[in-house]
C-alpha cells in the first residue's frame, strides 16, 4: 500500500520504520528539518508540514503527501497548550479540507484513553460521550474523532490508546520521589510501543474501517503498586500515595480489539515485564 503517516514523532516513525519493512510504501512528515534526513534514511519519503493549526508546508509537496491509499493521523493535541479544543479540532479541520481532493480512502486516527471520564468502571468503546473526557486535551479528541467519522469521502477508524511506555519513556519517571499523590487505588491503563504499532499493523492488513478500538494492556495494576514497584526496579526513590478508599475508578476494556484482531498483546501485564521499560 501507499501509506502516508502524518505525525513521525515517538510513536510515527518507529510504525513507519516497521511498516517499510512490511513492504509498503511510506511517506513520513515531521515539523523538524533535522529529521529529514532520519526519516529517508529509513526508506521513509520525508516532508516537512506542520499543522499550526493550518497545514502549513510546499503546497506541492503536502499535495503529493496526500496522494496515498491510507493516512494516518498521528498529532496529538498539547495538554497543556491555551484553547486546546479549538486548536486541535482547526487543526483536523485542516486536514479534512486537504482530503477533500486526495485519493486516500481510510484514515486511521491515534486517539487517547483520556476520551473517558476519570470514574465510571469498566470503559467499552461506546462510552465516550462529548463533554465528559477526563481533561480538555480529551475533549479535544473525542470532538475529532467525530470530525473525522462524519466524512463520506473516506472511512476512519480510531485507536483509542492507553498511555504509552517502552524503550526511552519509563513511567516510573513520572511519579518518583512525588509524596501524597490522591488517587492511589486508580488501575492503570497502559500500554507498550511494541503493541501499538502491532496493533496499528493490524488493522493496516486487516483493511479495517469504520471502527473505533480501545488500545491497552490486558493487565490494570493500581497506581499505588504499580509506580512503587517500577520506581525500586528502576532504582529511583518510590513515590507515596494519600490513603484512597474509592473504588469507583475507570477500567478500559479491550474485548473489542482482541475479538475484532484475535490480537494478542506482546506485553499484556507492565508489572510482569520490567525489561519492557527499557525496550
Amino acid at each position: 500500500m501507499n501509506i502516508s503517516i502524518l505525525g513521525c514523532g515517538w510513536l510515527g516513525f518507529p510504525l513507519a520504520s516497521s511498516l517499510v519493512n512490511e513492504g509498503h510504501t511510506v511517506k513520513g512528515s515531521t515539523t523538524t528539518e533535522e529529521k529529514l534526513e532520519q526519516l529517508s534514511d529509513e526508506g521513509i519519503t520525508p516532508y516537512l508540514l506542520s499543522l499550526d493549526p493550518q497545514l502549513e508546508g510546499n503546497t506541492s509537496a503536502s499535495r503529493d503527501f496526500f496522494d496515498a491509499d491510507l493516512l494516518v493521523l498521528n498529532i496529538p493535541p498539547g495538554r497543556r497548550r491555551p484553547n486546546v479544543i479549538d486548536f486541535h479540532t482547526s487543526q483536523i479541520a485542516s486536514v479534512i479540507e486537504h482530503l477533500q481532493d486526495a485519493p486516500v480512502q481510510s484514515v486511521i486516527f491515534a486517539s487517547s484513553t483520556s476520551v473517558y471520564p476519570k470514574k465510571g468502571g469498566v470503559m467499552e468503546e461506546g462510552d465516550a460521550t462529548p463533554g465528559h473526557a477526563t481533561r480538555d486535551s480529551g475533549e479535544a479528541l473525542i470532538q475529532a474523532e467525530q470530525m473525522l467519522m462524519d466524512q463520506d469521502h473516506f472511512d476512519t477508524t480510531v485507536v483509542r490508546f492507553g498511555g504509552l511506555y517502552g524503550y526511552d519513556r519509563h513511567p516510573a519517571n513520572y511519579l518518583a520521589g512525588k509524596k501524597d499523590i490522591p488517587g492511589g487505588n486508580a488501575p492503570v491503563n497502559l500500554i507498550h510501543r511494541d503493541d501499538c504499532i502491532n496493533i496499528l499493523t493490524a488493522i493496516i492488513e486487516n483493511d479495517i474501517r469504520g471502527e473505533i478500538f480501545n488500545a491497552v494492556s490486558d493487565g490494570h495494576p493500581p497506581k499505588n503498586q504499580f509506580y512503587k514497584i517500577i520506581a525500586e526496579q528502576a532504582g529511583l526513590e518510590p513515590p507515596s500515595f494519600l490513603p484512597d478508599s474509592d473504588k469507583d475508578y475507570k477500567v478500559v476494556s479491550n474485548r473489542k480489539l482482541k475479538k475484532m484482531l484475535d490480537y494478542q498483546f506482546a506485553y499484556p501485564n507492565p508489572l510482569d515485564v520490567a525489561p519492557a521499560f527499557s525496550g
